[in-house]
């Protein structure tokens, strides 16, 4: 029963850390091309750009807390599947909301390096997605708090 509640908390933490990764790649991509841009015109490049890079990390957090939340469960018996069930789907929900921040991320670096205008309308927009990750979060602390 341990192992099945240990492989729901890994499996959380893994799935929020692939979504994060996956983000940050794309934002870091984005960013890259944009200072290239800023470059070859002779612009400065904006340093706010690592800003978009990093926000889909906060995914991973999240992740984090639910794993140590979780590990936390395994003396319980009786709540393995529940558990193994939860964290993958945990997971999958904070890992597709790091994934499409890092994509809104990417088009807000791309916009930001252009126009040098909007920061504060982008952060906003990701601070939206991101919403998506705290709400799983909770709702599956809530969630945990009836199993036992």
């Amino acid at each position: 029963m341990d192992a099945m509640v240990v492989s729901g908390a890994i499996a959380c933490l893994s799935l929020s850390a692939v979504g994060s990764a996956l983000g940050t790649g794309f934002a870091a991509s984005a960013a890259v091309g944009a200072w290239k841009k800023c470059y070859a015109a002779g612009k400065p490049a904006p340093f706010t750009l690592l800003t978009f890079v990093g926000f889909p990390l906060s995914q991973t957090l999240y992740g984090m807390i639910l794993m140590f939340i979780m590990l936390g469960k395994t003396a319980l018996a009786g709540t393995g599947v529940p558990l193994l069930v939860l964290g993958i789907f945990a997971g999958l929900g904070i890992g597709m909301s790091a994934l499409f921040q890092g994509r809104a991320a990417a088009a807000a670096c791309d916009a930001q390096a252009e126009t040098g205008q909007g920061l504060a309308n982008y952060v906003i927009a990701l601070g939206i997605v991101e919403t998506v990750a705290i709400f799983v979060m909770v709702f599956t602390l809530i969630a945990l708090g009836k199993v036992a």
